[in-house]
């Protein structure tokens, strides 16, 4: 529990004692109520703000197998059963409602302008059972649900409630906003520390000047999204043969439709017998130095022009219909050049945001939000706020929108030239597995003998941010693909060259799982079967170099001592 004993005196400031916490929390979204939820349960005194209300509609609902062990981590590292509500569409429509979409597989299809698309100029990968049944989350839904838990646990919440001002002195902050209501006064509220989950208006970002002018990173992109009905199946409208499908139907999953330097993304909620959500999320993702945005266009207009250019997504829009307004941005990407200071921290979507495409965005959140809430747990105690402390937090999420860059911005280049893409893919998709395995053996120990070290392990890594933290190889995989993909842009190589040299570097290099088929230029569809599991896994422990090996021996030892029990959670 949290040492509440050091309380501020009566009137200190004009701020009562009910009106000073341990924490106040701006922003009540997935981050904002996962955070608040975590460090209610120990015992802290939390205010939870939000200028909105909830429920709300937000996008970012493409889940991944490291997203649902963060999910899994967190809830058994602080006892917080009801996170386990959004670790499967089974769950999630059991416990919060069936709005949930499943997710099978992250597919892919390559498409050009007023051209069929090419079957063969497509990719997917499987989701492997064994981590999950991964879902399409619907967002109103999960971050309500996630609001309620906090407020349950202890969480103080006043919503409709915009912040104004956060002052810092040596003792701790005072946060100063009011409701939305007419005539409604200023109200200041105290307290030893504060976490801003409040996305891109941060206030923090503001009142300090943080964020970088313009954003540092590579890539490029602006978005236009919504939810519609009556989006038709692609497996029913592309007009291949069977015999060309992937092993999963589209539909399963999250469709991916590349355009140069773009991408269509379709998230159905309706993809599963026991869903009752006739909604799809849709968007339109796009370098905005090659589509700049139209000044004379409404966003229903823009998108049609976009639907006009490629023949088979807009089949899928046949007599569908649009449920509420586009969000159509300028450029979506920007960065802090901090993101923790004495007695505060930018989290997540607050510190800086890239593109949606690999869906990193939630798992992104939760590795912040464990590293956050474990040190502010042990600064409750001690009351040591310091920037020191956070170090570590600042260091992830400055990696973990670094790496991305690299992959998202060699995707947005590659889209362009088939084999390119289809060299990239292997190199970001080869990594998922031994990215979730090392959280999964971390949490398979945990379960044994309930000691935290084997959380704080997790942390013991030269690359922060990086999915495969330890490895060496492979970030010299990743960075090596970035720069030959530059070379590709910039004309000093040609597509087939650039694509020859990273399915070299796939071929050549000892961590990429030979199992799957990632060095098989000619399998676009990796469908990881059981049996395939088990072989991966034999490879993985015995065949594997060392930081292989060592993840592959003990996933599978920790599989075999955490009994028949866990394994089905598996």
């Amino acid at each position: 529990m949290v040492d509440q004993k050091k309380e501020r005196p009566e009137g200190a400031d004009g701020i009562p004692p009910e009106a000073t916490y341990d924490v106040v929390i701006l922003g009540s979204g997935i981050a904002g109520s996962v955070t608040g939820a975590i460090l209610a349960k120990h015992g802290a005194r939390v205010l939870l703000v939000d200028a909105t209300l909830h429920p709300r509609f937000a996008v970012g609902e493409s889940m991944t197998p490291q997203l649902v062990e963060w999910i899994h981590i967190l809830s058994e590292r602080h006892d917080l059963p009801e996170l386990k509500s959004l670790a499967s569409v089974q769950q999630s429509t059991r416990d919060i409602g069936p709005t949930f979409g499943t997710k099978a597989h992250f597919g892919f299809m390559k498409h050009e302008v007023g051209k069929e698309p090419d079957p063969r100029e497509a990719t997917q990968l499987a989701l492997p059972k064994i981590f999950h049944q991964n879902s399409h989350m619907f967002r109103q839904d999960s971050d309500s649900f996630m609001f309620h838990v906090a407020v349950r646990y202890g969480c103080v919440a006043k919503q409709g409630w915009r912040a104004e001002d956060v002052d810092f002195d040596e003792d701790g902050v005072t946060v100063t906003g009011r409701s939305g209501a007419p005539g409604a006064r200023p109200e200041s509220f105290r307290a030893k520390y504060v976490v801003d989950a409040s996305g891109f208006r941060s206030p923090l970002a503001q009142k300090f000047d943080l964020r970088d002018k313009p954003a540092r990173f590579k890539h490029h992109s602006r978005s236009m999204f919504t939810h519609y009905v009556g989006v038709k199946r692609f497996d029913d409208v592309s007009g291949h043969p069977r015999a060309l499908r992937p092993p999963a139907d589209w539909h399963t999953g999250t469709m991916h439709h590349l355009i140069e330097r773009g991408w269509f993304w379709i998230i159905p909620f309706d993809n599963h017998k026991d869903s009752r959500n006739p909604l799809c999320s849709v968007g339109l993702t796009m370098d905005e130095r090659t589509y700049p945005k139209p000044q004379d266009l409404t966003p229903d207009e823009e998108f049609a022009l976009f639907l006009d250019k490629y023949p088979a997504v807009k089949r899928q829009f046949d007599g569908a219909a649009r449920v509420r307004e586009w969000v159509s941005t300028d450029r979506l990407q920007y960065s802090s050049k901090q993101t923790i200071g004495d007695r505060w921290c930018l989290m997540s979507h607050a510190a800086g945001f890239l593109d949606p495409l690999f869906s990193r965005g939630l798992s992104n959140t939760l590795e912040v939000v464990d590293a956050l809430t474990s040190r502010l747990l042990e600064a409750l105690k001690d009351g040591d706020f310091s920037a020191e402390r956070f170090a570590y937090v600042e260091r992830l999420e400055q990696g973990l929108l670094r790496y991305n860059d690299e992959i998202v911005n060699s995707s947005f280049i590659a889209f362009s030239h088939f084999r390119l893409w289809n060299a990239v893919f292997r190199v970001w998709g080869s990594f998922i597995t031994p990215g979730t395995m090392r959280l999964t053996r971390a949490r398979l120990k945990h379960f044994r003998d309930k000691d935290q070290r084997h959380f704080r392990e997790l942390e013991e890594n030269d690359y922060p941010g990086l999915w495969w933290p330890q490895s060496d190889r492979f970030k010299i995989l990743l960075e090596t693909t970035s720069e030959t993909c530059e070379k590709y842009e910039a004309g000093a190589l040609s597509g087939d060259e650039a694509a020859d040299i990273v399915f070299k570097l796939l071929e050549e290099s000892p961590i990429v799982n030979p199992v799957f088929g990632w060095k098989d230029e000619s399998k676009r569809f990796i469908y990881p079967s059981t049996a395939t599991m088990a072989r991966f896994l034999y490879w993985a422990s015995v065949q594997a170099p060392p930081e292989m090996n060592n993840v592959g021996r003990e996933f599978l030892l920790g599989i075999l001592k955490a009994g028949s029990k866990v394994r089905k959670l598996l």
